[in-house]
């Protein structure tokens, strides 16, 4: 029996059907966004190896220190460009709420050997 867990990323699918799948390798994430709301997804779980396998490799870190106490409480995709399976690259912005505050940032992310990955993002007030 599959768990109706819901998404932490936003969308209205049970948690194992949306980004769980990602998460676990089954599938990989077909678009920016999707990759971009799959990541906030790991973010909420803390699933470290998750967000570095989908960084890209030269602006990955070395390691991820994912703070116990940050409780995330929604994403707000505001905009998307490019980022389809016809693109190379694209961007996302979005909006992260967090207890006390929310990150706002218009992420890039670019195709690697066909997967999207996260590049870098500029954050904004």
């Amino acid at each position: 029996m599959t768990s109706r867990t819901p998404c932490p990323c936003g969308l209205p699918e049970a948690y194992e059907e949306c980004c769980g799948r990602f998460h676990g390798g089954a599938a990989s994430a077909p678009t920016a966004e999707r990759l971009m709301r799959s990541r906030y997804a790991a973010f909420v779980r803390r699933d470290g190896a998750y967000l570095l396998r989908t960084w890209h490799p030269r602006t990955r870190p070395a390691r991820l220190d994912l703070d116990p106490g940050m409780r995330w409480t929604g994403l707000e995709i505001l905009a998307t460009e490019d980022g389809s399976a016809f693109h190379s690259t694209g961007t996302v912005t979005f909006r992260a709420s967090y207890r006390g505050g929310s990150l706002h940032e218009r992420s890039r992310f670019e195709r690697v050997d066909g997967a999207w990955v996260y590049v870098d993002g500029d954050f904004l007030s």
